[in-house]
């Protein structure tokens, strides 16, 4: 390198000689700039690669942001954020966290949080709906605390809260963060949009209005507040549909009406209010006039009504005339009997593929996608998948697939389901969207129902439960008016969507069932697999399956349901539970279960079939429940009930297992290990000593497995107190 003007050196090189020349910067030096300063040591994090350098490079994992200078130290993204702590309330939660242990050497540290919405067990996550609300903002945060609205009810999700520098972008690894698991809890719907005059006299209104948008459960009622602008008393009424009749107004008022929904989780907000205005007292010109398409539809619908009977007369007497089919006439009468729908075994037709086609509607492969498995299925695999047909938006199914290498007869019963499916139109029963069978592979395509089976989704309140179980109770109201007997009816075959609707399916499948001695829910019995546990006892001696065997299944469902997915008769063989059965041994109360619904339960249990309720009654005293949910407030006792109850379990000896892990695992709840381990309850001492706040804080969520390990814990107390040593 050449001295330059007055001996001084450029960048890259330092004086020597006593100022009459000029050398390249050693080994991690460097010189930014011409002048007479000598090479600088490079900044921390970074080094040279050569002689005569300028700038010295970041080492691995070490960046500089655009805007530092070339003197400055390398930096690293921050750790992550420690002990993120959640507060839920409702459908809202509030975030704080602590700063991280390095912030990287930079003091431009932010933060972001990620919000994802997950299925059931958190198999599959995805990024939250646009409307979720972050408080002050999502990305960008100086402070550490952040406030989260309108998220869904009764929903998972994780929130990973990130830490970002001025060099995070630098980095070709994504931010460290620390994430944390919450459920929503209930939540009131949301307010109804808008309501709509159908109809006014002088002294009434007819009003309809929209649903809520976000209903966050089964709607129960709604309440009306009506009043008249100029005095502003207000009354109210309430409705079990979405319209209502106000009666007993002033002529030619002017009223102010406002209506809410409520769930089991309570009232929703009113809607705006929104004005209407009764007719003038002597407007019967205006009366007949409006009515006047009534009158013209009316006799419309009555000269259709006679042309249909006389038309469907004819075909009925040529068809008796000259058919030889009388199974047409039979099917016939399905349609031809006023107000009534009945059930049609898909095996009473000669060939089942009359039924599929006739029952099930045929989709085109091309408008089905399979995006992932699922689970599977006794005849194949199930997946969940998109349906996007001609004129209507794309929406998510459950798709049930036949194995290859089928028979004609796994083919023929596989299908029968969806020919039983397609015959239901009901809100608490599957739906059947339709069938591909002209390509491979057969397919039944359903609704997809996104918080899966009720057995593995029990993590409610009494009153949300008792409100689920009364939409099962429907759905067999529904199927038993249909003539139509589940067979299988169980919370694994009960599936439940994203706001909270119990739907039943499974239809037609467990008279089909290979056997398989790994699994002993399905045990053959006269030539057929029958559900022991949920079974009826004289469906199992004498294949005796009515809908008042149903109704002893839905009493189990229950059972399953207040136990919070508790295995019915816990790990007693099949031919014990028989035995127990038949000398009138009835499941005891769960734990904390309403003394109301435990005598539901025996009522359906009673051994006489023709004493167990209808599903209509269990509907009714169901509604009367929820209701009244003071009465859901008397807990039931082991021993409530005319039937005897079966004996408990064994409690296990905890002095019989080496570690809380092993405990735990003996309880089946094994999946919490890590979160004891780490929270230092490691001992039994430390165990027995720990309350519903302490499993809450470890991460023990779910109400159902809180239950389970403080009653576990609580037996774990007696046996400290029994061995203790006697002082004398």
């Amino acid at each position: 390198m050449v001295p330059v003007g007055a001996c001084t050196c450029a960048a890259g090189y330092e004086p020597t000689m006593k100022d009459t020349q000029c050398q390249a910067c050693g080994p991690g030096t460097f010189k930014s700039k011409q002048g007479e300063g000598p090479c600088s040591p490079c900044p921390p994090n970074s080094r040279t690669t050569s002689g005569a350098a300028t700038v010295c490079t970041c080492r691995t994992g070490f960046f500089r942001a655009d805007t530092d200078p070339a003197d400055s130290a390398c930096t690293s993204v921050p750790s992550a954020p420690r002990s993120v702590i959640s507060n839920v309330n409702e459908t809202s939660l509030v975030l704080e966290w602590s700063e991280p242990q390095d912030a990287g050497g930079r003091d431009d540290l932010l933060y972001n949080v990620i919000c994802k919405k997950c299925s059931v067990e958190r198999r599959l996550c995805t990024r939250c709906d646009d409307n979720v609300e972050f408080v002050p903002r999502q990305l960008g945060l100086t402070e550490r605390r952040i406030y989260i609205s309108n998220l869904m009810a009764h929903t998972q999700y994780t929130f990973e809260v990130q830490a970002v520098n001025g060099i995070s972008s630098k980095s070709p690894f994504p931010p460290h963060f620390a994430s944390v698991n919450i459920t929503t809890n209930q939540a009131a719907p949301s307010a109804v949009p808008t309501m709509h005059l159908h109809s006014s006299t002088g002294n009434s209104m007819t009003l309809s209005w929209t649903p809520p948008e976000r209903p966050n459960g089964i709607i129960l009622d709604y309440e009306i507040k009506y009043s008249e602008k100029s005095d502003g008393i207000a009354n109210t009424v309430t409705s079990q549909k979405n319209s209502v009749r106000l009666d007993g107004l002033k002529a030619n008022a002017r009223y102010m009406v406002q209506v809410r929904a409520r769930t089991v989780a309570g009232y929703g907000r009113y809607s705006l209010p929104t004005e209407f205005q009764t007719t003038a007292e002597d407007g019967s010109t205006g009366k007949t006039f409006q009515e006047l398409p009534l009158i013209v539809g009316s006799a419309t619908a009555g000269l259709l009504f006679v042309i249909v009977v006389v038309v469907i007369a004819i075909v009925c007497f040529r068809k008796q005339r000259n058919s030889t089919d009388p199974e047409y006439t039979e099917k016939l009468q399905q349609y031809v009997t006023p107000g009534m729908k009945v059930y049609i075994d898909p095996f009473t037709y000669e060939d089942p593929n009359e039924a599929v086609r006739e029952f099930a509607k045929e989709i085109d492969i091309s408008c089905v996608k399979i995006e992932e498995v699922i689970g599977a299925g006794e005849f194949g695999e199930v997946c969940r998948g998109r349906l996007k047909l001609p004129g209507r938006r794309e929406i998510f199914v459950a798709i049930k697939t036949l194995k290859v290498g089928y028979t004609e007869r796994q083919r023929r019963d596989f299908l029968s389901e969806a020919s039983i499916m397609g015959q239901f139109d009901h809100p608490n029963i599957i739906h059947l969207e339709g069938v591909v069978t002209k390509s491979r592979p057969v397919m039944i395509i359903t609704e997809f129902m996104e918080n899966c089976a009720l057995d593995s989704f029990l993590r409610f309140t009494v009153i949300q439960l008792v409100g689920m179980l009364r939409g099962i109770a429907a759905g067999m109201k529904y199927l038993s008016e249909m003539n139509y007997v589940h067979r299988d009816l169980a919370a694994r075959n009960i599936l439940v969507n994203s706001n909270l609707v119990c739907k039943v399916s499974d239809f037609g499948l467990s008279r089909f069932l290979e056997d398989d001695p790994a699994d002993p829910t399905y045990t053959s019995s006269l030539g057929g697999k029958i559900p022991i546990r949920w079974t009826a006892p004289e469906a199992i001696a004498y294949r005796k399956f009515t809908s008042a065997s149903d109704v002893w299944s839905y009493g189990i469902v229950m059972w399953e349901v207040m136990s919070y997915g508790e295995r019915p008769y816990w790990d007693m063989s099949n031919q014990d539970v028989i035995n127990a059965v038949e000398q009138d041994y009835r499941l005891p109360p769960p734990m904390d279960c309403p003394t109301a619904l435990h005598q539901l339960m025996l009522d359906c249990w009673v051994r006489d079939r023709n004493l167990r309720p209808k599903f209509a009654q269990i509907v009714n005293t169901l509604d009367k429940l929820i209701r009244n949910a003071a009465s859901l407030k008397v807990i039931a006792s082991v021993q409530s009930g005319v039937s005897q109850p079966l004996l408990d379990r064994t409690v296990p000896d905890y002095t019989t297992f080496t570690t809380v892990g092993d405990w735990l695992d003996a309880i089946k709840m094994g999946r919490y290990k890590e979160n004891f381990v780490n929270a230092g309850f490691a001992s039994f001492d430390l165990v027995a000593q720990m309350t519903a706040e302490d499993l809450l804080r470890i991460g023990v969520t779910l109400a159902g497995h809180q239950k389970k390990i403080l009653s576990s814990i609580q037996d774990m107390r007696l046996q400290m107190n029994q061995t203790l040593p006697v002082q004398v």
